[in-house]
């Protein structure tokens, strides 16, 4: 077994009825993988509840304090999509927690990939900003983290429709973290043309694929199969990141994508096959998809990918 998968019922504590994002969302996951008796083939992974410290990585200190009294004051919305209750706090502690347990147990060795089965999303998250359902950026703060521990070439893939503004920002000076990002444009949040590429020393470092309504699995597989691997080979990381958001799924009812199940199998085989060639370890975080049978097939498609290469 070297797939590991990252879980709690915490993460159900953070909801809102009617909201895309809820608890549904994982409960339709977890459901699917057990129908299909995927999750006696994975090496459970427990997240433990990150500390302030580890979200400061990414965050100004003040903005997550405003965060934790937000919700103990009975919650509400911290902008106009993006809500908290009394638990959320905890629970995106232990999302970023999920990342970190994830990292650690990659660094072990023992495992080549991991799946973070996680919430609330985070690659939205600025460094003083919750914005798009986003608290916290799990994945930024994962890219940090990796740093702190002495990597210094980190890959960060992010497929969700939605461009990841946050992480986007994160690095967009830095060098040691490359951000590449295939999204639906122009749309929310209206940042990642292609004329983004980083600044100073993070100059060619961002590289972004914007899209157009509609594009499907034949741009995202030629994307997918031919450009992503030349820049990863180039770039020779130590450690692949992917913000997984399955809303580019076709059926999904807050974009305009067109990607099937059977393309987003194409784009984790593609990242999974570059990773396993380089000899990377390579964690999944995920972010959007709202389409609860959509998202439940694309992440089953997910693990049985990782389990296949």
């Amino acid at each position: 077994m070297r797939t590991g998968f990252v879980y709690d019922d915490i993460y159900l504590k953070h909801n809102w009825k009617n909201h895309p994002e809820n608890m549904d969302r994982l409960i339709s996951i977890i459901q699917e993988l057990d129908r299909n008796k995927l999750l006696k083939d994975v090496i459970k992974i427990k997240p433990r509840r990150a500390n302030v410290k580890d979200v400061a990585l990414n965050h100004d200190l003040a903005y997550i304090q405003e965060v934790h009294d937000f919700c103990s004051a009975g919650g509400g919305y911290l902008d106009p999509d993006t809500y908290v209750v009394p638990e959320s706090y905890e629970v995106a502690l232990h999302a970023v927690g999920g990342v970190l347990e994830g990292i650690d147990t990659l660094l072990m060795g023992n495992l080549e990939t991991v799946f973070c089965a996680i919430r609330p999303p985070g690659h939205h998250a600025e460094y003083s900003k919750a914005m798009g359902f986003c608290l916290f950026n799990n994945v930024a703060i994962g890219a940090w983290y990796l740093l702190t521990k002495g990597l210094s070439r980190i890959f960060i893939i992010d497929f969700d429709a939605h461009h990841g503004n946050g992480t986007q920002k994160s690095f967009y000076e830095e060098d040691r973290v490359f951000y590449f990002s295939t999204h639906e444009y122009p749309f929310y949040p209206g940042t990642g043309s292609d004329r983004e590429k980083g600044a100073g020393k993070g100059l060619g470092y961002t590289y972004n694929l914007p899209l157009n309504a509609g594009a499907g699995d034949q741009e995202y597989e030629s994307i997918y199969k031919s450009l992503l691997p030349k820049l990863v080979q180039e770039y020779k990381p130590e450690f692949v990141l992917v913000s997984a958001g399955y809303d580019i799924h076709r059926d999904d009812p807050l974009t305009y994508l067109n990607v099937t199940t059977q393309g987003v199998k194409s784009i984790v085989e593609s990242i999974l096959t570059t990773c396993k060639t380089l000899g990377v370890p390579s964690l999944f975080a995920l972010e959007g998809g709202y389409n609860l049978r959509a998202l439940a097939e694309c992440v089953k498609v997910t693990i049985e990918t990782m389990l296949e290469v």
